[in-house]
């Protein structure tokens, strides 16, 4: 697949997730509405899944492939999550909720398998 056509998927999407979190912080969404996280943890998988695919741009999808792409999701997920307990222990001095933390990066992991077969039907047209 060309590296071109994801551009334009990418670009919509961070700045779909950079509004719905600036929007979400300001009115306070993440508390009132407890899906809020579950769609940005996804959306944001998909993300950095597709981002992964447009720097490697492979020819074909592969098992390797779908490992790699998988992988570099979680690896930023986990990166993410210390980021936000660091965070939380910090200013916000909550407690650390260990099935949040698992939850979201399931959620990431979907948004990047997601991204494989969103690239999967791409490859088809």
């Amino acid at each position: 697949m060309e590296r071109t056509k994801l551009v334009k998927p990418l670009i919509c999407l961070i700045l779909l997730i950079l509004a719905v979190n600036f929007l979400a912080n300001k009115f306070y969404w993440y508390s009132a509405l407890w899906w809020l996280d579950v769609l940005m943890h996804f959306l944001g998988g998909f993300w950095i899944g597709l981002l992964y695919l447009y720097l490697f741009s492979p020819k074909n999808i592969s098992r390797a492939l779908i490992s790699r792409t998988l992988f570099f999701v979680l690896l930023v997920g986990v990166g993410w999550e210390v980021f936000e307990i660091l965070v939380n222990e910090v200013l916000a001095q909550n407690s650390f909720d260990y099935l949040d933390t698992l939850a979201d990066l399931i959620l990431d992991l979907s948004g990047g398998l997601y991204a494989i077969l969103y690239l999967w039907k791409k490859q088809l047209k």
